[in-house]
């Protein structure tokens, strides 16, 4: 592969990175280097946001000839803060699966372990930032396709508020539910890139004490070695003097069926000529999944948006007396590659955890928390906060990391 600063002289390089095909293409660095608060840092971006004269191919044969014309805003603003923006990351195809398995550009391979998947859909934006390719990664979120190969690769990352960073120049999948978001091995970077890309200065915020942790969130059915990892979590953020309070999430159980609605209505409405007219150049399971929004009927979506409705309003009580809540990432082991169970339940069951906080309005932070004992794979929990409170969630994991050395872990230290 090139070295730092290099770029291929092939247009097209989808073994870019040949060892973990976290990379679509490098891309040359222009000029001198831009004086800013990320001088020098290397920037992958997943392959669904625009850099000008690139193909934004979204993994997928209806976009592999979309060059942009012009940088997305969250390009814009990390060129003019002085950071490289040296490669696009693959990903699932269209944003919408849990593996980063594409049928364009071939599967994402996590580092942690080539025979396992780097979860999805920004999987290249996470194994591109745990293989060391890239200083910081950009991912899109929409029901944890930042988070859940955060956690996958052993890696941090941020679901902003919703609204506070510019989508312009990103491939949407949903206007309701989408994000954009750093990556990175270091909160620091995580913090720096977030300060640089949200439209309006942080609020003032007070410093987290209470935390929430709930008796039972969507599911009993919790890996025991991934309990015990984000157990052992919430017992240190408690030593180290945060106030444990036992929560209920309301609505749990129902989120994930509400998010899968009113996303899935909308890429049937992006999509659907495609899916009439030539359904197959879609993958498989990207079709399977679509096809899920042609099933749904008004009533689907009145009590998709009810739900939603009530989750926040509950939520929001349930932020009265707390500051922060943490709950595992994943609520499995990280799945091996050759799994050839039904993609639509792999999909649920992935993201089993991911989606109810993607129907909160406020930020969620995947951190890891440590390596299962059987596979040796990382393990993370996510913590989320009210709508704009990232500065909570930054002090709350900067708090955990000072007491703890997951975060320093590399995939080739863990055997």
């Amino acid at each position: 592969m090139p070295a730092d600063g290099e770029a291929s002289s092939d247009p097209v390089r989808p073994l870019a990175d040949p060892q973990f095909n976290s990379v679509v293409r490098w891309l040359p660095v222009h000029g001198d280097p831009v004086d800013g608060p990320l001088t020098g840092v290397r920037v992958g971006v997943k392959d669904n946001i625009a850099v000008r004269g690139v193909p934004t191919t979204c993994a997928s044969d209806f976009f592999v000839d979309d060059t942009a014309k012009d940088d997305a805003a969250v390009v814009t603003a990390l060129r003019d803060a002085g950071a490289e923006i040296s490669a696009t990351l693959n990903m699932a195809e269209l944003a919408i699966g849990v593996t980063s398995q594409n049928s364009v550009h071939g599967a994402t391979l996590n580092p942690w372990d080539i025979r396992r998947v780097p979860g999805g859909s920004s999987g290249g934006s996470a194994a591109a930032v745990a293989a060391g390719l890239v200083d910081v990664a950009l991912g899109t979120d929409t029901g944890g396709s930042i988070r859940l190969p955060a956690s996958a690769c052993g890696v941090i990352g941020l679901r902003p508020t919703p609204g506070t960073i510019d989508l312009r120049g990103i491939v949407p999948v949903s206007s309701a539910f989408d994000t954009v978001g750093p990556l990175a091995c270091s909160l620091d970077l995580v913090e720096a890139v977030h300060d640089v890309l949200r439209r309006d200065p942080a609020p003032a915020v007070r410093a987290p004490t209470r935390i929430g942790v709930p008796v039972r969130f969507v599911t009993d059915d919790i890996d025991p070695g991934v309990r015990a990892a984000v157990g052992r979590c919430v017992a240190v953020l408690g030593e180290l003097g945060f106030e444990l309070v036992p929560i209920s999430v309301p609505a749990d159980e129902a989120a994930q069926h509400a998010v899968y609605a009113l996303v899935y209505a909308e890429l049937v409405d992006a999509h659907r000529e495609r899916i009439t007219h030539a359904p197959g150049r879609f993958q498989p399971e990207t079709l399977a999944r679509l096809r899920l929004g042609l099933r749904l009927d008004p009533e689907d979506l009145v009590a998709a948006r009810a739900l939603r409705d009530d989750f926040r309003a509950g939520l929001t009580r349930v932020f009265n007396d707390i500051d922060l809540i943490v709950t595992p990432t994943l609520p499995v082991d990280v799945p091996l590659l050759a799994d050839d169970g039904d993609a639509l339940e792999r999909t649920r069951r992935l993201g089993q955890l991911s989606y109810p906080w993607s129907l909160h309005d406020g930020p969620t932070l995947s951190i890891p928390v440590g390596l299962h004992d059987e596979s040796r794979m990382p393990i993370g929990a996510q913590i989320t906060a009210p709508a704009g409170h990232e500065s909570s969630l930054f002090a709350a994991a900067r708090a955990y990391q000072a007491v703890t050395q997951w975060h320093d872990l590399r995939p080739h230290m863990s055997r």
